[in-house]
This record gives structure tokens, sequence and C-alpha cells, in this order.
């Protein structure tokens, strides 16, 4: 399965370049690096902050990074010459999460002061909307891919929210965990929008949406379910978790498939490459990439 492995800092977070054959990478050490997973080899290396980045993503169409980190602060690069291009404090507590709008020149950010954000950065980054309704660390937020006006967010209040643009206060409410909920993602399955979610009661959940109705309850992980997602064009679910497994579930029956072992840690992240069955997982002390396929 492992094709290559590297060891580094804590890896929080993963983005795929969405044509380049890069992953993005922020680290528990402060530091943000670009590998060509192609090559295997690092392009560019970081330092941010001297606290935790805990997420960094592409926004390609600018070609710009961008980082969120414990010191409550958004920082935005030039991927190509690292430039700064913008700095500013975006929460009062640590940054979770940050996900870039498809289309529009908008940013979300989620924190540990319950608050999600949206920034614009065609009116220098902005505060366009502030959305309330968490009683508890946001953990992670993810836009609807068929209509990107809605979003869904993730808590350790066990709770996951969905929420449009335009409005401050969520539009539904799944009451999803009995404990805190730590990622969420959107799907498409035979024509239905459904979610996911995973959580630190150690299970992850496939919910059918808008009914809210929990369809599976996905069983076996032995520690916190931490990264979850539909790979693009596979019919697979992949989860990872603190028990330092990843888990292969069948998008379909909803069995499990494969349980992947490492020996890098407890996981924090995972990414599929576009076209292949490569994935690349982040951990304790580096980063995989590995072959969900092969055995």
């Amino acid at each position: 399965m492992v094709e290559f492995a590297q060891r580094s800092a804590r890896v929080k977070s993963l983005d795929m370049h969405p044509t380049e054959p890069w992953v993005l990478m922020s680290l528990h050490s402060g530091v943000v690096s670009i590998w060509n997973y192609e090559s295997k080899a690092m392009m560019n290396s970081l330092e941010v902050t001297g606290v935790p980045v805990r997420t960094a993503k592409f926004i390609a169409r600018k070609q710009w990074i961008v980082t969120g980190a414990d010191d409550m602060f958004i920082r935005v690069y030039d991927y190509n010459t690292l430039e700064k291009i913008k700095e500013f404090e975006a929460h009062i507590d640590y940054i979770r999460c940050v996900v870039v709008h498809p289309t529009l020149p908008y940013i979300l950010s989620v924190s540990d002061d319950k608050h999600i954000k949206l920034w614009n950065w065609e009116t220098d980054w902005g505060c366009a909307q502030t959305f309330e309704g968490h009683s508890h660390y946001v953990m992670q937020v993810a836009f609807d891919p068929r209509d990107s006006s809605s979003f869904a967010s993730a808590s350790l209040d066990g709770s996951t929210k969905i929420w449009n643009l335009d409005s401050r206060q969520p539009i539904a409410t799944v009451e999803a965990h009995p404990r805190g909920v730590n990622c969420v993602s959107y799907f498409v399955n035979m024509d239905k929008s459904l979610l996911l979610t995973g959580s630190d009661d150690y299970t992850a959940k496939v919910w059918d949406y808008p009914s809210n109705s929990c369809l599976r309850t996905l069983e076996g992980h032995t520690n916190n379910v931490t990264a979850i997602s539909v790979h693009p064009e596979l019919p697979i679910i992949v989860s990872g978790s603190e028990d330092q497994t990843v888990r292969v579930w069948n998008v379909i029956t909803y069995g499990l498939e494969k349980t992947l072992n490492h020996d890098l840690g407890r996981v924090w992240a995972i990414e599929f490459v576009k076209g292949t069955s490569q994935v690349v997982i982040g951990c304790d002390e580096g980063f995989i990439l590995g072959n969900i396929i092969g055995s």
C-alpha cells in the first residue's frame, strides 16, 4: 500500500492542487510545505509562525495559499514566490479549518471561538458574515458541491449544522453524535446528497440530506475519527483515526473493505490523487503516499 513515506512534524492538514501534481501540508511546527507527489520531492517550504498551523488550502486561481494558525491569524502567500500577500487576525481562538469557495472570492474559517466567518478577498479580506450557533469548538466546514451557497460544519458540541451564505443562523441542525464531531464532508450517491461525519465516539455516520436521517453508522475504529471523505472516482469511503489506521468502506453497502496500518502515528488528514487510487495520509510523524487498491 505504501509507495512513499516522509517523516516530519505532525501533519495537521492536506490539500491537493487542482491541476498540478502538488500536495500542500500544514504542520504542527508552524511550517507549510508543498510536495510534488509524482517526483516525491519537496518544492517549497515556509515557516509561517511559531505555533501550529492547523489548516492550509490552495487558492489556485490566484496562485495563492491561505493558512490558519493557533495565533488566530489568517495569512495568504503567493505559492510561487512565497511572498506574503495578506495577514490579519481572524478569530479570538485557534483556527481549525479554512475552505475556499469554488467560484466566488470567498473563504470560510472556523475556530475554537465557536464562530464561522466568511472573508472576501476582493474587499481586502473584509469579513462578509459571521455565523453563530455552535456551543463548542468548530472543527471543520465543507461547501455543498451541488449548491455552493450552502455549507456544513462539524463541532465538538456533537452537531453538524447546515448553513446558507446569506444567513447568520443555521438552516438545519443534525444532532450527529453523542460526542464531538471532528470532520464532515459531502458526497452524492445514486443522485442523493449525503453527508459524512466522523466523531470522538469512534464512529463515522452517513446522513441523508435534507431529511437528516442516519443511513448507516460505520463502526470499527478504536479511537477518535479525525478524517473522512469519499473518493472522487472510486466507490469507496476512506476514514482516518487516532487509532493509527485508515479504513476503506464500500460506498454502496457501507461494509468495511480494508484496514490500512502504518507506523507514523495518529491520522489527521486524508486527500486523494485525482484519476488514481492513490491517497495521501497526514499523520503524527509525517505523511504517506499510498495506494488504497493495492495490497
